[in-house]
């Protein structure tokens, strides 16, 4: 095959994870016969620094031209204080709105070698293999009416802020069809969480999920409660397969989820439409040491492999890179996060080590 990849490195340490995770799909290609072509676009605080835009038209253009989007990270603290709307945060969103990516796929792996760097208790972690399935483009984050009111006559008194949470049965019923597949080709258990004694919009999502769920009698359904989800993951995480939920709720327990792993810097994603595919890892821009060579890639190398497998159906490429990053694990090869009985190794050192690997 020949793949056609937008890269988008981003802000603070997407560049540096972003060049691991390519030098081991280049590896990873060429061991397989394939080639590629890359573009390179710009989205987030970079982006507005050089164009004034989180997400230059260019950017979105070439999305849609590319068969798949490798992202780094966005956000930097200076933008910290500047409305919703001009932050780097949107460039993602709208990136998203434009690719009409609405299932975010966040998987949640113990690895073996790295059960000693989770806080939690070693006989919970142990085992844990559960797949997020996070509604991407409704709920608060896209919801209007949104804004905030400035009471300026009384010295900010009366300011106010508003967001909208908003779902329809269409973007309910595609993301459950979505996670309900998933769970059917995993251990067909699917629980999907929601706050139906609080919002209108999980009342709505309960129904339509339960109606969806007759269509899959051979996975078994059921719903729980956010905070109780939130609870569950630490203190019985290895009852969760499937994990369905709405956009914000997707958000928080997916990094609450990082914990399992060891590093948010393990954990990749995958956002998926109906044409287009968006890669990247969970974790943050970490702007206190972009630059530095010392950031986890392992998450942008696993987004790499979910590519391969999700947009390309490259089975055996992504089954390649998981291994290869099994070795490295099994044989200490990692950054400084993930406590290394010796040196830590650096950002370029990972990467390298995966494609040795491979």
């Amino acid at each position: 095959m020949n793949l056609k990849i937008l890269l988008l490195p981003g802000d603070g340490i997407g560049a540096e994870v972003t060049s691991a995770a390519v030098e081991v799909l280049n590896a990873t290609l060429k061991k397989f016969g394939h080639t590629v072509e890359y573009t390179e676009g710009l989205i987030g605080g970079t982006a507005i620094h050089k164009t004034g835009k989180p997400l230059p038209e260019d950017t979105m253009k070439k999305a849609l031209a590319a068969d798949a989007t490798l992202m780094g990270a966005v956000g930097l603290p200076e933008f910290d204080n500047t409305p919703p709307s001009q932050r780097p945060e949107r460039g993602l969103l709208d990136l998203r709105g434009g690719m009409e990516v609405f299932a975010n796929l966040r998987p949640v792996k113990a690895w073996p070698s790295l059960i000693e760097s989770s806080p939690l208790k070693n006989h919970l972690v142990e085992g844990v293999d559960l797949l997020i399935v996070r509604e991407l483009t409704g709920g608060l984050y896209f919801g209007t009416p949104r804004g905030i009111v400035w009471d300026t006559e009384h010295g900010g008194a009366g300011d106010r802020a508003y967001n909208t949470m908003n779902y329809s049965r269409l973007e309910i019923s595609r993301i459950a069809r979505m996670a309900f597949k998933f769970a059917r080709q995993r251990r067909k258990h699917l629980t999907s969480v929601d706050k139906p004694n609080v919002l209108e919009c999980s009342q709505l999502w309960r129904k339509v999920v339960t109606e969806i769920g007759a269509e899959f009698p051979d996975v078994e359904l059921e719903h729980m409660l956010v905070d109780t989800c939130a609870m569950q993951l630490v203190l019985n995480p290895k009852r969760f397969d499937v994990i369905l939920t709405e956009n914000m709720f997707g958000d928080i327990l997916s990094d609450e989820g990082a914990v399992l792993a060891g590093s948010i810097g393990m954990l990749p994603s995958a956002s998926l439409g109906e044409k287009k595919g968006l890669y990247e890892p969970v974790h943050g821009s970490a702007p206190d040491i972009a630059g530095q060579n010392k950031a986890n890639p392992l998450g942008a190398i696993g987004s790499a492999a979910a590519m391969l497998e999700y947009s390309f159906g490259l089975v055996k490429e992504a089954a390649a890179i998981n291994a290869a990053v099994s070795k490295v694990l099994d044989a200490g090869q990692v950054t400084a996060d993930l406590k290394p009985k010796g040196k830590p190794l650096t950002t370029s050192e990972v990467g390298k080590a995966v494609s040795e690997a491979l």
